[in-house]
């Protein structure tokens, strides 16, 4: 357990902070002004994609001056790792999404495989679905045709961590958006 803690702290320190928390609050206030532009009046469904998107859901809720619920999603391809595999889905929300309109919320948007999957199911489920991330990810291996319609901040292809995004399952807590240096 000490060997993970040391590497945690090692990559917590050698990390550039990409976004500090002011500049990550300011783009989650921009994010809740532009969700409640569009969707304010479709009493909508909000979908936290577990485990990421749970700082960043939680960031935007209370932001969020209209009716709405709130349940969860969990895929995913990581599992505590720093590279994707296959899918795996944990959780499907047990509010009911036919002729919903629903929002998914999540940490990043980076290839868009996991994004991909949940709009799908909640569009074979019946629901209109939309997209919110804190990150964008800037890179040309993305789903064709897929972005998310709501977007916090972009960074340039590190592997990120804080404001939910993980380092092997830890440093979601750190307090802004890290990127880690390249070797």
């Amino acid at each position: 357990m000490g060997d993970i803690l040391q590497e945690i702290e090692s990559v917590y320190k050698k990390a550039d902070c990409l976004y500090t928390r002011p500049q990550v609050e300011a783009a989650l206030d921009r994010l809740a002004q532009e969700i409640t532009i569009k969707l304010s009046t479709y009493n909508p469904l909000l979908l936290c994609c577990m485990i990421g998107g749970i700082i960043p859901c939680g960031g935007l809720l209370p932001r969020l001056n209209f009716p709405l619920q709130l349940d969860y999603i969990h895929a995913t391809r990581y599992q505590g790792e720093i590279e994707g595999g296959v899918l795996r889905w944990l959780y499907k929300p047990l509010t009911p999404l036919r002729g919903r309109t629903v929002l998914v919320i999540d940490d990043i948007f980076d290839e868009g495989h996991t994004l991909a999957a949940i709009l799908e199911y909640c569009r074979e489920e019946g629901a209109t679905a939309y997209s919110a991330v804190l990150v964008d990810k800037l890179h040309d291996r993305k789903r064709d045709g897929l972005s998310a319609d709501f977007i916090g901040l972009r960074a340039e292809d590190y592997y990120l961590f804080g404001y939910g995004l993980d380092y092997k399952g830890y440093l979601r807590n750190a307090p802004g958006v890290y990127a880690l240096r390249r070797s």
